[in-house]
């Protein structure tokens, strides 16, 4: 039986990169509406400043902040009302020297007035007269013209992830159509005599398929987009006729299980055999996921990787392979991550990086990262983990209360 020749997790990477870099990446224009989860292909600059005019964030009323100078329940200050400003109208009149006009939230600040007292602090005196009884200051819950946004500021950055914010900014802006990456399609494949589907009650011996379940979902939240999923026994015949297939309509094609070196592990001698590449790699330096292969194929553009079929190791792969390698030909810049102290010591393993999952906990102020310590087939750890860290190969290990970065999965 032939050793796995393990490479770095930097050497997978620039492999990968290598072979990919005559694969194109197409971009889309899609609505508003339709774009979360895409990756934003072009830099938004706005056009306009927003707000365009002043705004009030209470309700209350507008006035020159220095006649409300000393004003208390003691001794009130006493304004003449002299406008109502309605809501998505201009402000009619000029604010002077002892007046206020009655402002809603987000209404228009009129000209002449520089703050704003909030409801709660005025009292109805008479018709046109409010007894004011707290001093405001100069653009006291008051949005300035701009304050939010300002024309020709960079608003979003190419290779953003579109979420909710980000379609409420862009709908701010009058943008509702914009240039995203076009997904790239995976499809999944799990092998193994063993898995059966979710909605069934496994014979004894057998188990459910977890890891097309779960590689869905991460590839979804990723922004790429999943073709199809399917389960195939430990059959060499069917599992080559899967590949092919799955190669010629994906541009990653995704293997669950049978990449270690068991003698019924034939996923590197397919890809071997269908991939004009071959597999450039086959082992990773990494705890867990080492039996990991990567394969390419030029004629049909598409990238194959073998991922460990224990769940923990299969996610962990996909997160620092395959994720990774969206995020970088996407130009995905952000990495959502938390740094924190460890609340144990850890034992890493030397030769190779540890990925340890870890649960986040706030004491006093402070972040601490516990290890979910567990077998990589244990779904469970990941349920109760916040997210990973890595420990360097060259490192024996991590000691209490060292500054480590979580990254959250």
């Amino acid at each position: 039986m032939e050793l796995l020749k393990v490479d770095s997790i930097t050497s997978a990477r620039e492999n990968m990169l290598n072979v990919l870099q005559n694969k194109n990446i197409d971009t889309v224009f899609k609505n508003l509406l339709e774009s979360q989860g895409y990756i934003l292909a072009q830099d938004i600059i706005s056009q306009e400043q927003v707000p365009e005019f002043r705004r009030s964030i209470v309700d209350g009323y507008a006035v020159l902040s220095k006649d409300t100078a000393g004003a208390s329940e003691s001794l009130p200050i006493f304004l003449e009302i002299v406008d109502e400003v309605v809501m998505g109208t201009p402000a009619k009149k000029e604010i002077q020297a002892g007046e206020c006009a009655y402002v809603p939230t987000g209404g228009m600040i009129p000209i002449g007035a520089d703050a704003m007292v909030m409801v709660e602090y005025c009292e109805l005196f008479s018709s046109n007269q409010i007894a004011v009884y707290s001093s405001t200051a100069i653009g006291k819950n008051i949005v300035l013209a701009g304050e939010d946004i300002n024309k020709g500021e960079l608003v979003i950055k190419k290779g953003t992830q579109i979420r909710p914010q980000e379609i409420g900014a862009l709908a701010c802006l009058g943008i509702t159509e914009i240039e995203v990456y076009k997904p790239w399609k995976i499809t999944i494949i799990s092998t193994g005599d063993e898995l059966v589907a979710p909605d069934t009650i496994p014979p004894f011996g057998k188990i459910r398929d977890i890891n097309s379940y779960l590689l869905y979902a991460q590839a979804i939240k990723h922004g790429l987009e999943v073709l199809n999923t399917c389960v195939i026994a430990d059959d060499e015949r069917e599992l080559k006729k899967a590949i092919i297939e799955a190669m010629q309509v994906s541009d990653i094609v995704i293997l669950s299980g049978g990449s270690s070196q068991g003698k019924k592990d034939a996923t590197k001698k397919i890809i071997d055999e269908v991939a004009s590449h071959g597999s450039f790699t086959h082992g990773l330096a990494l705890k867990p996921g080492k039996p990991t292969i990567l394969g390419y194929d030029e004629n049909d553009k598409v990238l194959l990787v073998g991922l460990p079929g224990h769940p923990v190791a299969a996610v962990l792969v996909f997160e620092l392979l395959v994720s990774w390698l969206w995020k970088h030909i996407t130009n995905q810049t952000y990495m959502r991550s938390n740094f924190a102290k460890m609340i144990t010591n850890l034992a890493g393993a030397p030769g190779k990086v540890t990925c340890q999952l870890v649960r986040l906990i706030k004491q006093e102020n402070e972040f601490y990262a516990e290890p979910i310590l567990g077998k990589s087939g244990l779904i469970t750890t990941m349920t109760r983990a916040d997210g990973y860290i890595l420990i360097d190969q060259n490192k024996e290990g991590l000691k209490k209360d060292e500054i480590v970065e979580v990254f959250y999965i």
